[in-house]
């Protein structure tokens, strides 16, 4: 679950509610940890302070995901032995020490009977905070996606939870039960995975044209049926901001050799394409019957990239069916196919 941690006061607003609905955000408010028993006043105010303006948090979430794994937490692992003593302490929380994660120091922060200040009861609270806040700049946010865990000691398993902080981590009836094995004599684990999400600028626009201008080709091929080529070629042309060219079999390819005309439409600058991207083109591919207008056409949706740069038809139309001239397909030994291109991909980086 993706996460967004903010240096800001109150409240989010309700635009502000509508927008991270599917997420995870952090909001900083007012305070909610008690320094440790014993400490001065003056340390005691410096201490608060900080967290009222970085570390309490207002949770919205979808749901939380829960699941078990053999790998330990990749940053941190802190183990509590003796729990009850800490259970039973007038300190109310215990605070890990500092561990970097993504260029940034955290600490855990775990309430064995849950965190009063926040009304809860019969759960363990548990929260990741962000230490050495001071230094970052003013406005400062830090994007991340994290996730915390307790150790199932019984069956040798981490049960992992992705959520910003818990009030409710864990309940302490489930905790306190031996056979899930999280609390095993009087010694349980927690911890943390933190990856830090860093912008970094890249991206894309893409979209589909469709009919871009002058999007029909027509190749008039003289000679066709005397010329004794294996394949011919077109000229260039443009179509779309792309380079294409015609290529035609006049008595077919290799799959189709003395039976049919083979026509297919070639991306010719194919090689321009940023490596493993591909192109969409939806195309038309049709030779004229000069005659009566009864066009032979087929159609074609394809992906062209620099593996797969033609495509088209080894059997789009049977020699038979060319060399009759009342067919109207050859005049006077003139053969004229075309290609419409009528939709496009395009895409842009950024």
């Amino acid at each position: 679950m993706r996460a967004f941690l903010a240096r800001t006061l109150g409240r989010p607003t309700t635009q502000q509610r509508k927008g991270f609905a599917s997420e995870a955000h952090l909001y900083s408010t007012h305070q909610r940890h008690d320094a440790a028993a014993g400490k001065k006043e003056e340390q005691r105010s410096r201490r608060e302070k900080l967290r009222e303006d970085t570390l309490n948090f207002l949770v919205f979430h979808a749901a939380t995901m829960r699941s078990l794994r053999d790998v330990p937490p990749a940053h941190y692992t802190l183990k509590l032995t003796s729990f009850s003593l800490f259970r039973d302490a007038k300190v109310g929380n215990y605070e890990s020490g500092e561990f970097e994660a993504g260029g940034y120091k955290w600490k855990l922060c775990i309430y064995p009977n849950g965190n009063a200040k926040m009304n809860v009861k019969g759960h363990i609270s548990c929260y990741l905070e962000m230490a050495d806040t001071e230094t970052l700049p003013p406005g400062w946010e830090v994007n991340v996606s994290f996730k915390l865990f307790v150790f199932d000691q019984v069956r040798d398993k981490y049960l992992t939870i992705q959520e910003w902080g818990f009030d409710q981590f864990l309940s302490l009836d489930t905790f306190n039960d031996a056979s899930n094995g999280y609390l095993i004599d009087d010694c349980c684990v927690f911890g943390a995975e933190v990856f830090v999400i860093k912008y970094t600028g890249k991206g894309e626009s893409a979209s589909m044209v469709k009919n871009p201008a002058r999007n029909i080709y027509t190749w008039r091929i003289d000679n066709f049926s005397a010329v004794d080529q294996y394949i011919r070629k077109s000229e260039e042309f443009v179509i779309g901001g792309h380079k294409w060219k015609l290529e035609i079999y006049p008595k077919g390819d290799s799959s189709s050799k003395g039976e049919s005309v083979s026509l297919y439409l070639r991306l010719a600058d194919c090689k321009n394409l940023p490596f493993h991207r591909k192109m969409y083109a939806e195309f038309k591919l049709r030779m004229r019957d000069e005659v009566h207008g009864n066009h032979k056409e087929m159609t074609v949706g394809k992906w062209f990239s620099d593996l797969y740069a033609s495509w088209g038809y080894a059997d789009f139309m049977a020699l038979s069916e060319l060399n009759v001239a009342s067919n109207g397909f050859m005049v006077s030994g003139v053969v004229i196919v075309e290609a419409e291109i009528t939709l496009i991909s395009s895409f842009k980086d950024f």
